[in-house]
């Protein structure tokens, strides 16, 4: 009996520390479950940041990259918050402060020139962001009164790109984003992406940026 006090406490403790081991690995996977969808939200709101000060620093093309970056990331959180049902009253108030710093005040950056009407537009474009976030929720989960911020944003980053930063481009396409978000029509939240049709239209037009570019550079070539 003596012999075997020693070796009971020590299985017992042993026991203990398994039993730590595994309410700490429940604790950890439960942490990253509800936190992993805030993660994202959080880096797209970084990328808002880093867009808004590449526009100020004058590097227009990155900006316009960090958008559709920051794009991408409001896709998966919504994807992840919905998978691991983890959709939390804090997790939507970040992602309103994430799409307002990325898909308002970064995106309007791209309109910003010297020219007055321009920053008019500007402001113009941050405001229907702002109302569409705090008033144009339908009450159908993942579904929207007028074309979600997300979307104008990635389409105005989108045409800066292959415009090449085409001002009057740019215009037109910003005011027909502010009429569709302040639009009364329901939008299907993540629908379009999942689409083939937009599948297929991403893909034409970045072969027709390459040839186009390509074409460019040979004649440029071709003249020098």
């Amino acid at each position: 009996m003596i012999l075997l006090t020693p070796s009971s406490d020590f299985f017992q403790y042993a026991n203990k520390l398994l039993l730590n081991d595994d309410a700490m690995g429940l604790q950890v996977k439960e942490f990253v479950r509800k936190n992993a969808a805030n993660a994202l939200s959080v880096a797209n709101m970084v990328m808002g940041m880093a867009s808004i000060l590449s526009s100020l620093n004058g590097h227009h093309h990155a900006a316009c990259w960090l958008v559709l970056i920051g794009y991408l990331l409001d896709l998966a959180d919504g994807a992840v918050a919905r998978q691991l049902d983890a959709c939390s009253a804090l997790g939507a108030k970040l992602d309103d402060f994430a799409d307002f710093t990325t898909f308002g005040i970064a995106t309007s950056l791209l309109l910003r020139t010297s020219d007055l009407l321009d920053n008019v537009l500007c402001m113009c474009y941050v405001l229907s962001v702002f109302v569409r976030l705090c008033f144009f929720s339908s009450g159908i989960p993942f579904v929207y009164r007028g074309l979600p911020c997300i979307y104008s944003s990635a389409i105005l980053a989108s045409a800066s790109l292959l415009s090449e930063g085409n001002m009057a481009m740019l215009r037109v396409t910003a005011v027909a984003m502010i009429l569709f978000m302040i639009s009364q029509n329901f939008y299907p939240h993540d629908k379009v992406l999942e689409s083939e049709t937009w599948k297929k239209v991403v893909y034409a037009g970045g072969r027709v940026t390459h040839r186009k570019k390509c074409v460019a550079h040979q004649l440029f070539n071709l003249i020098s």
